[in-house]
């Protein structure tokens, strides 16, 4: 056969964040898709994630490669091996510390049978070296909008003296006023680092489509950053069935069936989801502040709120002090206007859902490329990391959602917050979008084309599809040229 004909051998490497790994994971599926061989690397407790997200009809292309993750060494307890399940500061240091020591390991694999291409997360800076040593290219993927890197960029080249207001960013093609100063550590410091680096690799794969991100942030990025990307997204549409949705990530604590069940109870667009995250821990007075504006507003909604609500030295009954007294019996069950979920839940089946009429979110990218994808408007309240940039591209670029004012910008979701956003700011927010009204129907209709440019992006002879088959030419190329 002649070697053009071959297919690219990949070794994909994802950071182990369910928020960086399910992504990269329909990634891969995606190479995978197209007859080329890909190999994860990842630990022991996250395999379970990866194995059952794996089409059972591309098991010959897609491979698990797992390596033993250092519990005992940095003191986690096992089978802790993702942040998403890391509730403080403390252990938050040994996850970091075991990251570093999987670097070793991780090298070792790649060496021993070299790929003709790494996708590695950015969040591993390292793979760069290990990429020129192998004389192979590296992709560098990040789970941002390509929006907010070039919002980041642009930061980091502007002079910064101190100050927590609001922040205008200069030099983007449009004029973007963030809600607060990015705080310093997003500025300087690692992350300068890591998105320098990141610059070095072979190009950019972004997890979303080019008419979300648009062609001028497309251009700016190549051009004014000089840096090559492929929009390939969202890479989630290559799953086509309920089962294979539901199956991404963790297990849902509600079943399936009871989420669908109920959902189906509802009248078409009359139900608002909530979701911050598997990282976004907000504190009691936040999520009551949260209910009791739900209550106030008395629109139906489904509310998913992260399993860890309070700190490790909380006793029971402050845990479960987040509810306004009777919240659960007024507006919780199979026939009120509410459903509580308390851990993951299905948000691909739900945000496709036709009852779903907007999402409240924390901004993250999965979340909001989920959302654009099934055309529904958002009402957005960022938490921390890029979310802030993010936001901006929902309301002020885009025009599909709206802002419940959020202003304390954190570097996890996992600090404290001194602030709340009270209830009178969110139930305005929700009332701007779901109660009616020219604004409300121009955002609406502006989400469906979106969900409408996304399917047809995804589709062959898409934008998304061509990206991803130039892709796979230009890593051919630079494959056979070697011999």
């Amino acid at each position: 056969m002649d070697r053009v004909e071959q297919p690219l051998k990949l070794h994909v490497i994802p950071y182990l964040s369910d928020g960086h790994m399910i992504p990269l994971c329909d990634i891969a599926i995606l190479f995978a898709s197209r007859g080329h061989q890909v190999t994860i690397i990842t630990t022991p407790s996250n395999v379970k994630t990866f194995q059952k997200s794996l089409p059972s009809h591309l098991h010959q292309y897609l491979h698990i490669h797992t390596i033993p993750f250092p519990s005992q060494e940095v003191g986690l307890p096992e089978g802790v091996e993702n942040l998403s399940g890391i509730p403080d500061m403390d252990k938050l240091s040994r996850y970091t510390q075991a990251m570093t020591l999987l670097q070793p390991l991780i090298e070792e694999v790649v060496e021993h049978d070299p790929p003709d291409c790494i996708v590695a997360d950015f969040m591993y800076p390292w793979v760069e070296e290990l990429a020129n040593k192998l004389r192979i290219p590296r992709l560098a993927f990040t789970c941002f909008s390509l929006f907010a890197i070039c919002a980041m960029k642009s930061v980091m080249a502007s002079s910064i003296h101190g100050g927590s207001g609001s922040f205008l960013i200069q030099g983007l093609p449009h004029p973007i006023r963030l809600n607060a100063t990015p705080p310093m550590t997003l500025r300087e410091g690692n992350m300068k680092e890591i998105l320098d680096i990141q610059l070095k690799s072979h190009g950019l794969i972004v997890n979303n489509f080019s008419e979300l991100d648009g062609e001028e942030y497309t251009e700016y990025y190549e051009k004014t950053i000089n840096h090559k990307a492929w929009h390939i997204g969202p890479a989630y549409l290559i799953r086509k069935t309920a089962q294979e949705k539901a199956e991404r990530g963790q297990g849902s604590t509600v079943s399936v069936h009871e989420c669908m069940s109920w959902l189906n109870s509802k009248r078409d667009n009359s139900v608002l989801y909530i979701s911050f995250g598997t990282i976004s821990y907000l504190p009691n007075k936040q999520l009551y502040e949260i209910a009791s504006a739900l209550e106030a507003c008395g629109h139906e909604f489904i509310w998913v709120v992260p399993e860890k609500k309070g700190k490790e030295d909380e006793s029971e009954e402050e845990k479960e002090n987040w509810l306004p007294k009777g919240f659960e019996e007024r507006c919780i069950g199979k026939n009120k206007k509410g459903l509580l979920v308390k851990g993951w839940a299905p948000q691909l089946l739900i945000l496709e859902h036709s009852a779903i009429c907007a999402f409240l979110t924390h901004c993250g990218w999965n979340s909001i490329v989920e959302a654009a994808a099934a055309g529904v408007p958002m009402i957005t309240w960022p938490v921390h990391g890029e979310q802030f940039y993010n936001e901006k591209l929902v309301t002020q670029v885009r025009g599909i959602g709206v802002e419940v004012g959020a202003t304390e910008w954190s570097i996890l979701g996992i600090f404290d917050r001194e602030s709340v956003v009270r209830r009178e700011s969110i139930e305005k927010a929700v009332r701007r979008l779901l109660d009616g009204g020219d604004e409300a129907k121009k955002i609406k209709q502006r989400a469906r084309e979106f969900g409408d440019k996304a399917k047809r992006a995804a589709q062959e002879g898409g934008s998304s599809h061509r990206n991803l088959t130039a892709l796979i030419e230009d890593l051919k190329r630079l494959r056979d040229n070697k011999f």
